[in-house]
């Protein structure tokens, strides 16, 4: 069990690099870099766009040398230069190219340490997976709180130039402390066990054997309309939370509130897989994604309004969680890189920017509430057909004794 150690440490102080920019990053581009709205959108949507036509790419080459854990080392590597390059440009289309060079490798982070670490943990138990990525919650929260209070360490005399012509003083201090997190987590990757399941390889043209996965497919078409329905509403969830007349500081204490929530029920992804399997995990994180945005639509309460963002753990749980677990059963594990970064390509990138930009000019149309009460009755819908559509798998006995023949496994 000691592998799951430097794994552990990996999600914790990675994620932590995401609780400081992204954020804040949004904020920096309009306030600090003095971009206008369109240009902030046009930067905001480079990461899927770029993570849509690289991801697949690495996740085939991952599985095609079987080198996954020094993989990520290298591309966790290369983000933090990236962070750091992103951190010393200025200009609009200096920080698009920046923007799109980090993107090229900081966007394959997650579907690959996700597949390394099913791979390493495929044989710890049902509740291993949970234990471990609950750290990366963690690391998210106690950043998301810290870095204010860095800002106030650093932030200029009241009066001073740099305080008058910048809404948020100091700022750009996320970038060096960011592309830090990012090297150490590099590091702690270089330690990941890198022999066994993490290094089963691929043959050429086995990708295609997703191509001819009909259980693959229809999860890619639910996921594809299941993050269609929850991307636009989270990133605008700002917007809706001032329509409602809260500030800021509203704003940081629902995300405080959902993460409080969302840890414990990490946590516990084991005893939800054992009662429901990872279908049902997926169909109730749709359910009640889909109530909370119906009750966003309908309460205007501000007690009551507070309270159901709590609702946002069993989403993250369900669909967020439920994805790559039932990814890893679906598609075959010499594959495990491929599908997760296909998945990546299509739920962060092609449902990503789909829903952002309709959710966008829908609320310019129609106002917000419309927008909440649309994608809450699609996801109620959706979740209710989520056994329908999506086929209950098991990995096949034959191929969990292929992976342990040593020629197959060892790279």
């Amino acid at each position: 069990m000691w592998h799951s150690i430097p794994l552990t440490l990996f999600w914790f102080v990675y994620f932590g690099s995401l609780g400081i920019f992204y954020p804040y990053f949004a904020l920096y581009l309009r306030e600090n870099a003095g971009l206008t709205g369109t240009q902030v959108g046009l930067i905001l949507a480079i990461s899927p766009f770029i993570g849509m036509l690289t991801q697949p790419f690495w996740g085939h080459l991952a599985d095609r040398t079987g080198a996954r854990s020094r993989m990520l080392a290298f591309l966790t590597l290369g983000t933090a230069l990236g962070y750091w390059g992103l951190g010393i440009v200025e200009g609009f289309w200096p920080i698009v190219l920046a923007t799109a060079a980090l993107a090229v490798v900081g966007t394959a982070i997650f579907p690959i340490m996700t597949s390394v670490s099913l791979a390493i943990l495929r044989d710890e138990g049902r509740h291993a997976f949970g234990r471990v990525r609950v750290w990366g919650t963690i690391g998210y929260f106690i950043l998301i709180l810290a870095f204010p209070w860095m800002l106030a360490a650093v932030q200029p005399p009241i009066g001073s130039a740099s305080a008058v012509n910048s809404a948020q003083p100091g700022l750009g201090l996320m970038f060096p402390i960011t592309a830090s997190l990012v090297f150490g987590a590099a590091l702690i990757a270089f330690l990941l066990p890198k022999p066994g399941a993490v290094a089963l390889r691929a043959a050429r043209g086995d990708w295609r054997e997703l191509a001819h996965n009909r259980a693959f497919l229809r999860f890619l078409l639910f996921a594809l309309i299941a993050h269609f329905l929850m991307h636009g509403p989270m990133w605008l969830f700002p917007l809706f939370v001032r329509s409602r007349g809260g500030d800021i500081g509203t704003i940081r204490n629902m995300w405080i509130l959902m993460l409080l929530f969302e840890i414990p029920l990490v946590l516990s992804t084991g005893s939800g897989l054992k009662r429901l399997g990872a279908r049902g995990l997926l169909g109730v994180g749709v359910l009640i994604g889909g109530l909370r945005w119906f009750l966003c639509a309908m309460i205007t309460d501000a007690t009551f309004l507070f309270a159901v963002q709590a609702l946002h753990g069993v989403t993250v749980v369900g669909l967020n969680l439920g994805s790559p677990l039932y990814l890893d059963v679906v598609a075959p594990e010499k594959l495990r890189s491929t599908a997760q970064g296909i998945l990546s390509m299509v739920s962060a990138g092609i449902a990503g920017i789909a829903s952002n930009v309709s959710a966008g000019w829908l609320i310019d149309r129609t106002g917000i509430d419309l927008l909440y009460l649309i994608c809450g009755v699609g996801a109620l819908t959706l979740g209710a057909f989520a056994w329908w559509i999506l086929p209950g798998v098991q990995r096949s006995t034959d191929e969990i004794r292929a992976i342990a023949l040593p020629g197959d496994t060892i790279a």
